[in-house]
């Protein structure tokens, strides 16, 4: 299929370019004056080297998007900057960028970025910025390739720079609407112009909103989800000069967002095409599961269950359908960013003063499932027990009363982002037309950052106590809460870097130069981290005794809820005289009036980063250059994001020593291709393991930092730009990428027995009971799947020759995340010239190679290998100043992937009659070793019990854009 899918492509593709050349025979002898694209693309002029260079001109693998370019292709989201840069992927759910394999993998801000975002000069910790209207931006490069010397902070991967349009010394006037379906409308403006002789100023302001939902939500009167947005976003600037030597230029930035299910984040739970799991208590959860309603053995009564579709998802087939009974909400109360740039002209050289900083409020509340409330039998002197018929039958032989207990569904969790930082940098560039040229420069950049997570249920009373519980170091009952919280996590960190940095380029002869470049950074992150974790109703949540066995002796006092804060297994105490993990500062401590358990953290890292390259312009239209360039991005903590205190939160800094080599040549002015190639020996990636819980319920999973001790990259990446005739364009962007781990060891959360085809399991299970055995082991165990004789209640799973083990495995050879291998943009646009003014048709064509989502190679972590077309007909009058654009995007409404998928396991808990009368909790994976009425296969889940979740790409839209130009 896939075969015939690229051979049909091509055909088309083919048959298109052939119809367009046709067109283009038809060009008057008077068009060969007006401006040819090409010559437009090779004389763009880009910021990379922190001067102004011509693009053909700069020995970098650049990628420029001017304001003309992203018109006419229809480029207006970072993701469909994406598409059209080699090697460039992006996640819109998660606000992620992976270039050539290197990318972020987590959403704790602790974590930094690889990609190194610039808005006009000034860092920024988020990508979703260079989306912003062409009305705005003058243009977006994203400069492929470690740019550690002048690029700045964690630029290991390459950097992503936004330039904005500056004030203009004409009056100018421009407005826009655009009006598109799912009731989409953009409405935005810019004015600009002089004050006096000295200064100018800019002001540019939008609206964007969308009231339906690319998600139809089959609840009725429920809200839809998918881009469900309500923003404005304004920017305000001024330049002028203070006499002949001093400029100055300032911009102030203001945004608002109060979407609904629509914003960076909106969609982070992707698209799982799988029914409910049907577990009483899933791992990492510290209470019963909501679907636990929808298994044939639930004991219960009274279920609430709003979906006309009662248990079964409405999109396992789609993912244009769900059932949720509240979608989720991302709001920005408040996002604001000041940058101030000073420039004095000395003789010889500018000295240029960068500062500012930004700050903004993110919050994400999550949706809600569709099964509101359930009511559970507990016997009211102890514990819930699995049937109803056994936990009153068990009450009555004990005298206790059998009762029930009403759990409410009415989770609302919550995650933010209150995030601030500042920098400050001063940078000399030489401005004299000698041989040697050089730039050196100071950078300070401070970060302060809280992110707090919080799961509460209003509905459900007992959340706020009494408890029960297992406070060590306050008394046997633990301090009660206010907010109906069953988990809350509060990092607070701070970053500070430093760094000096110089480059020179010598032009040795007028054909070779040659570049040095050289930087050095300090990095240290410093804060603290406050959380508190309770259970609730689940089997030993019930009991007064959470460490009891659950028999009808250890029937006590009934508390629904226990605070797990000091479970070890839960929170990380770090206990006095042991050894505290890396990074962390002090014992765990308690907070008996809160209930918080609080610990510290404080690490620095420092390194040197550069350049070392050779340029060779034999004439004006060719530039060959090879280089080799050393990246840095420092370590963190892996802390906060629904996790709480684990025990590795500490991760070392990334390396990565780049070679490449690069052509740039220009053919008659009619066609421009850059070509590039690169290998990279990549040290110490930073990726967060799942580690699953190995104590049943009780214990949370966690993601520990892990520093991949090596990978490789290596690809080629081709752009190409042909305009054969002034009216027809051809635009062409490939990569191919091979990206791997070639060395390392981590464990798989969605096979931990090392079963799935392509494992590589460093021990059998038979190499890890002995050496359980002799104290040291080397495997950690599997719950789930544990069997009696390994201390567990599983049965055996028939040809699971590791069961009942979480078995490292070998990493080497894996494919790294959101790294397609092959990856494939053209546009095609031809311009009729007619009376009236000019009519370009436009059309893209896009495919994508499969991308894993994670660091195992395997088919649940499979994104499909998918393809687009876009289109979109212009017309500008023969003023200049009227525009109006038809467009449509995916236009065979297609089902494509921005990153790779995600396999989980169903694993989960329930309680299980015993022969001898007594309720066990029993482990289980569902579908592969579950007790009775707990053991029906999930639909879409494969025979290893896991199931895959998705990111799909937009499905189809269009619409019309209405552009009016008030000045010549």
């Amino acid at each position: 299929m896939m075969a015939e899918a690229v051979r049909l492509t091509g055909l088309m593709l083919a048959a298109s370019a052939a119809a367009i050349a046709g067109w283009a025979s038809a060009a008057t002898p008077g068009e060969k004056g007006r401006s040819n694209p090409a010559a437009v693309v090779a004389d763009l002029t880009v910021l990379a080297d922190k001067r102004e260079t011509k693009l053909q001109r700069t020995p970098i693998a650049i990628t420029a998007f001017d304001a003309a370019r992203r018109d006419a292709i229809g480029i207006e989201t970072v993701g469909e900057i994406a598409d059209f840069t080699p090697g460039l992927d992006y996640a819109t759910s998660s606000d992620r960028m992976t270039l050539r394999g290197v990318g972020r993998t987590t959403n704790v801000l602790s974590a930094d970025t690889p990609v190194a975002n610039y808005d006009d000069g000034l860092y920024e910790t988020f990508a979703v910025a260079a989306g912003r209207s062409s009305l705005e931006l003058d243009r977006v490069e994203v400069l492929r390739g470690p740019q550690g010397t002048l690029s700045g902070r964690n630029a290991l991967a390459g950097a992503l720079d936004e330039i904005t349009n500056r004030p203009t010394r004409a009056p100018f006037a421009e407005m826009r609407l655009t009006a598109g379906n799912y009731g989409h409308l953009t409405l935005e403006g810019d004015v600009s112009g002089p004050l006096n002789d000295d200064w100018a100023y800019r002001l540019y302001g939008s609206w964007d909103d969308q009231t339906k939902g690319w998600i139809h939500n089959v609840v009725p009167g429920v809200a839809d989800s998918g881009n469900v947005i309500d923003e404005w976003y304004v920017d305000g600037q001024i330049q002028g000069r203070f006499g002949d030597r001093l400029e100055m230029w300032t911009k102030v930035q203001l945004a608002r967002w109060r979407n609904g299910s629509g914003g960076p984040g909106a969609d982070a739970g992707g698209w799982t095409k799988a029914g409910p799991f049907t577990a009483e208590f899933p791992p990492g959860a510290l209470g019963v599961s909501a679907n636990y309603a929808c298994s044939p053995s639930f004991p219960g009564s009274a279920v609430i269950n709003v979906s006309p579709l009662g248990c079964v998802n409405p999109g396992l087939t789609t993912p244009w359908r769900e059932a949720l009974a509240r979608p989720t909400r991302v709001t920005l109360p408040i996002s604001a960013l000041i940058d101030s740039q000073w420039t004095w002209h000395a003789d010889g050289f500018d000295l240029k003063y960068i500062g500012g900083g930004a700050y903004y409020d993110y919050v994400n509340e999550g949706g809600a499932g569709v099964i509101r409330s359930l009511q559970l039998p507990v016997a009211t002197g102890g514990d819930f027990l699995g049937s109803g018929f056994g936990t009153c039958f068990l009450a009555n032989l004990l005298g206790s009363a059998c009762s029930s207990l009403t759990v409410n569904f009415d989770d609302r969790p919550r995650y933010e982002e209150k995030n601030g930082f500042f920098s400050n940098e001063l940078t000399f560039i030489s401005t004299g037309s000698g041989s040697l040229q050089w730039v050196a420069g100071l950078y300070q950049f401070h970060q302060h950052y809280r992110q707090p997570t919080s799961d509460v249920n209003p509905g459900q009373p007992q959340l706020n106590g009494p408890f029960a519980g297992v406070c060590f170091q306050y008394g046997p009952i633990c301090a009660p809460q206010t907010n109906f919280a069953v988990f809350q996590s509060d990092p607070s960190l701070s970053a500070d870097t430093l760094a000096v940095y110089g480059q020179i380029d010598w032009r040795v002869r007028a054909q070779l130069r040659l570049t040095l470049g050289l930087r050095y950074s300090y990095d240290r992150k410093y804060g603290y981290e406050r959380a508190r974790v309770l259970c609730f109703a689940s089997p030993d949540c019930l009991s007064g005794d959470p460490t009891s066995d659950d028999t009808p002796e250890d029937l006590g006092t009934f508390f629904p809820t226990i605070d797990f804060t000091q479970v070890p297994g839960v929170i990380d105490d770090g206990p006095p005289g042991g050894p505290l993990p890396k990074g962390v500062t002090g014992v765990t401590t308690y907070d008996p009036a809160t209930g918080f358990a609080e610990r510290r953290y404080d690490a620095s890292w420092a390194a040197p980063s550069g350049v070392v390259g050779a340029e060779w312009t034999p004439d004006d239209a060719t530039l060959a250059y090879a280089k080799y360039g050393r990246g840095y991005k420092s370590g963190g903590f892996n802390i906060g994001v629904f996790q709480a205190v684990t025990p590795e939160p500490w991760t070392d800094a990334e390396f990565v020593n780049s070679f490449e080599v690069g052509l740039k040549k220009t053919f008659a002015r009619q066609l421009t291709i850059d070509l590039a190639a690169f290998w990279y020996d990549y040290r110490g990636l930073q990726i967060p393991i799942s580690v699953i819980a190995t104590a049943g319920g009780q214990a949370q999973n966690f993601g520990a930092f892990y520093n991949v001790p090596r990978s490789v990259s290596r690809g080629v990446e081709l752009e190409a730009l042909w305009s054969p005739r002034p009216r027809l364009v051809v635009s062409l962007s490939y990569s191919y990428l091979d990206a791997f781990v070639r060395e390392g060891v981590g464990e798989d959360p969605a096979d931990p027995n090392a079963m799935a085809p392509g494992a590589k399991p460093l021990f059998t299970g038979d190499q890890c009971a002995a050496a359980a055995l002799t104290g040291n082991p080397v495997c950690a165990p599997d719950v789930f799947t544990a069997t009696p004789a390994q201390g567990g209640n599983s049965p055996p799973i028939p040809g699971d020759a590791g069961q009942g083990w979480n078995i490292p495995q070998s990493l080497a050879g894996q494919r790294l995340p959101n790294a397609p291998r092959n990856k494939l943009a053209v546009n095609v646009l031809y311009t009729f010239h007619l009376p009236l003014g000019d009519l370009t048709p436009s059309v893209s064509y896009l495919w994508r190679d499969v991308t894993y989502g994670v660091f195992f190679t395997r088919p649940y972590n499979i994104a499909p290998a998918w393809d687009q077309w876009d289109a979109r007909l212009s017309w500008r009058s023969a003023n200049g100043r009227f525009e109006a654009i038809a467009f449509v995007k995916n236009a065979f409404n297609t089902i494509g992937y921005e990153q790779g998928a995600n396999g989980s396991r169903l694993a989960g808990t329930t309680d299980v009659l015993q022969p001898d009368g007594s309720y066990r909790p029993i482990n289980y994976v569902q579908g592969v070793n579950g007790p009775a009425g707990f053991n029906d296969k999930v639909a879409g889940a494969n025979p290893m019990g896991i199931v895959t979740t998705y990111f799909p790409n937009p499905p189809r839209t269009f619409g019309l854009e209405l552009r009016y130009r008030f000045f010549d």
